[in-house]
């Protein structure tokens, strides 16, 4: 690995053996806003926003999102910001509405419609928004944003932007628990994982399940085999190029399962239902990614064998709650890991049953090593 030597994780897989074993084309330019619904599906779309929300926050408080391009529905990012939006107006401390972008030429003109609406805080989803959202936060030094994958930084800069504060995920130590997962279940000996966009907020994913698997076969001297990703040439891996592409998802995970592979973990939004349709018929099992599958797709849960989630509803119902009280923190940014719920691994509904005990003991000693160090993850993608 790029950090962290060979001799460190076995070192470190043994600290965890001994522990375990004493246990991202124009959009319509109409922005929708919450009805009575909850959750993390879309509203139906409208031309005018309305509120269902009460209260004094709710009346004098407008929050607002920009979709990135896998759209409302993806069951993955975009969705759970949107989730915490609806969360944040249930609470009654503010009205919400978003606009959805259907490629990467809409960001600029939907964030400039959200401000002409009086938006008090507009909330950017996903990392690819970053260079959308600081050229407009410099632009109107008056407007408060927070981005989801993103510092408040401005990449061209390199400085916080003032009025930007970041929401970022550590979930290469999900994904690290779910490598260890996969390897542990694989009968083959063969697990796989691909991303929709070569960008830090997936290969972050990519790397620590890399790394998990790497762990597992130090610990338990095996040579479980990963196909797609291979942290140490990040040039050899493999992409759909889309978030929303659900055929190249499927072409992916049938070209990985035609080589061996029984457990794969797509991270890839929408297009990583590719993966679960390829799945299907006991195949291969999958590892979600960013919501529990069988919450946020529950006619796949019989293929899920885990899913590692990233707290984003919890993160943005926080910020806009905090930014209607008047707690608003630009030029700063939260990371969010295992200690405090930005990351995790949930077990499936179905073929999470059926793991052994001794390995679920394992999984939860080394969280536990992560979240206090003892276990080191050196992905160079992981939040600063």
């Amino acid at each position: 690995m790029r950090t962290t030597s060979m001799t460190r994780i076995a070192a470190a897989a043994a600290v965890v053996a001994l522990a375990a074993a004493g246990c991202g084309s124009k959009s319509t330019p109409a922005a929708s806003s919450s009805s009575s619904s909850t959750g993390a599906g879309p509203s139906s779309s409208s031309s005018s926003a309305s509120s269902s929300s009460t209260g004094a926050g709710g009346a004098n408080f407008n929050a607002c999102m920009v979709t990135d391009i896998g759209g409302i529905d993806d069951r993955s990012f975009n969705a759970s910001a949107w989730a915490g939006m609806q969360a944040a107006e249930k609470d009654g401390k503010a009205k919400v509405q978003y606009l959805q972008s259907t490629s990467e030429n809409d960001y600029v003109p939907n964030i400039t419609a959200l401000e002409g609406k009086g938006c008090n805080l507009i909330v950017t989803v996903g990392g690819l928004m970053a260079d959308a959202t600081n050229s407009q936060a410099e632009a109107k030094s008056g407007q408060n944003f927070a981005i989801v994958d993103h510092s408040s930084a401005n990449d061209k800069t390199q400085k916080p932007e003032s009025n930007v504060h970041g929401l970022e995920f550590n979930t290469a130590q999900g994904a690290f628990l779910a490598g260890y997962l996969a390897a542990a279940s694989s009968k083959s000996g063969v697990v796989a994982t691909w991303g929709g966009l070569n960008i830090p907020p997936v290969t972050v994913y990519m790397d620590g399940f890399w790394e998990g698997v790497q762990y597992y076969n130090h610990a338990k001297g095996k040579s479980v085999k990963v196909l797609g990703w291979d942290e140490n040439n990040p040039s050899g891996g493999s992409f759909s190029k889309s978030f929303t592409d659900t055929n190249a998802g499927k072409s992916l995970t049938d070209g990985f399962i035609n080589q061996g592979a029984d457990v794969v973990f797509p991270v890839a939004g929408g297009a990583g239902r590719g993966a679960t349709a390829s799945a299907k018929g006991g195949k291969a099992k999958v590892i979600w990614v960013d919501t529990d599958g069988c919450v946020s797709d529950a006619d796949d849960c019989p293929v899920f064998l885990a899913s590692v989630t990233k707290g984003i509803e919890t993160a943005v119902k926080k910020i806009v709650e905090d930014s209607a009280a008047g707690n608003f923190k630009g030029g700063t940014q939260d990371v969010l890991d295992l200690s405090n719920g930005g990351t995790d691994l949930v077990y499936g509904k179905t073929l999470g049953t059926a793991i052994p005990a001794d390995v679920q003991s394992e999984i939860a000693a080394l969280k536990a090593q992560i979240t206090s160090g003892a276990v080191k993850i050196s992905s160079p993608n992981q939040p600063k």
